[in-house]
């Protein structure tokens, strides 16, 4: 967020969600979860009401792309080795394991309860514990975030490709679920 919103930004939206504590002391750059769901929603909730809905949607979708991008870079030589053993896959068997593998990830070091779904046209991401709209009510899919380090994660997969990403459903619009579905087909 720092390199979306700069220093100034983030004071305002953590004052706003009252995670002021976060200004001082940030978690800890593991895989344990350093916010509960409850600050989370707070947080997107106070990102949207400073900056405006449309605004803190897509300062959230640049943040979950950045979040790929910084979230790679801790994993070091590992991602090394998976670009190379990528390479000589077929794109759509990269993606297929690409959200396989985020799933798995996300499920073991988070709380939100993932399941990764398919028909002949789209992949569905569907979280049935998702964190970024929690406790929230809004009139359209809130996930934004989530978007964006799929759409990153995407990217990096396929080295290059662009693909339709969008969330159809979502919990804070009074959906069961928040699914977000990804097109096998390519925009390029």
């Amino acid at each position: 967020m720092h390199e979306t919103v700069g220093k100034n930004g983030v004071s305002a939206v953590l004052n706003t969600a009252r995670l002021q504590h976060f200004l001082t002391q940030l978690p800890p750059p593991n895989f344990e979860p350093g916010l509960s769901f409850d600050e989370v929603g707070r947080f997107f909730q106070a990102l949207e009401g400073v900056y405006g809905v449309r605004s803190g949607r897509r300062l959230s979708w640049q943040m979950g792309r950045s979040c790929f991008k910084y979230g790679m870079e801790g994993l070091g030589g590992v991602v090394g080795v998976a670009d190379f053993a990528l390479r000589f896959l077929p794109v759509s068997l990269r993606v297929h394991v690409g959200l396989e593998v985020l799933t798995e990830i996300l499920n073991r070091y988070g709380d939100q309860q993932i399941v990764l779904g398919e028909d002949e046209q789209y992949y569905s991401f569907i979280m049935q514990r998702p964190g970024l709209c929690w406790n929230r009510h809004t009139e359209s899919p809130a996930c934004a975030l989530m978007v964006g380090l799929l759409e990153e994660m995407l990217y990096w997969v396929t080295r290059g490709q662009r693909f339709l990403v969008e969330e159809t459903t979502c919990q804070a619009c009074g959906d069961p679920v928040c699914t977000i579905q990804i097109s096998k087909a390519t925009m390029d």
